[in-house]
């Protein structure tokens, strides 16, 4: 009689790298992860339209994937609601534009969320081709904190 072991949905142990540092996701490089820029967007109203601005032209994060991978550890920010926007390189400054009218305004693009462990989160973006070269920043939704990088 063979005895097999009940498997019961148990989960391979993760031993990838870990963040040092909770709730600010990291770019993955093979073992290596990268701090993303941490900012505060300042937010402005002109007509209907919200414009963040964070400031300086470029992030000092940068990734040559067009598909980026982040890992988080999260403590007080949810990995559901963080949302992946390009920005426009605009007077020095880096910024979106969230408006009503569906046509002027930044959507955010796809990702997906994977647990790996207790409080550590893979975010894989899923965008088709992938991302082209340009800025771009997490952000948790309804706040105006924001984890800048740069795909070149």
């Amino acid at each position: 009689m063979l005895l097999v072991p009940a498997l019961g949905g148990a989960q391979e142990e993760y031993k990838g790298p870990r963040p040092p540092k909770p709730d600010i996701p990291y770019l993955v490089h093979a073992d290596n992860l990268i701090e993303t820029e941490v900012q505060e967007a300042s937010e402005t109203k002109k007509k209907d339209d919200y414009i963040y601005t964070i400031a300086g032209s470029t992030s000092p994060a940068r990734t040559p994937l067009a598909e980026p991978i982040f890992l988080l550890l999260s403590e007080k920010i949810s990995p559901d609601s963080l949302e992946l926007y390009r920005l426009e390189v605009k007077g020095g400054n880096r910024q979106v534009t969230i408006s009503p009218n569906r046509k002027r305004s930044a959507r955010p693009l796809r990702m997906s969320v994977t647990r790996l462990a207790d409080k550590l989160y893979r975010l894989e973006v899923n965008e088709g081709l992938g991302l082209e070269n340009g800025e771009y920043s997490l952000s948790p939704s309804g706040s105006n904190t924001v984890f800048c990088f740069q795909v070149y």
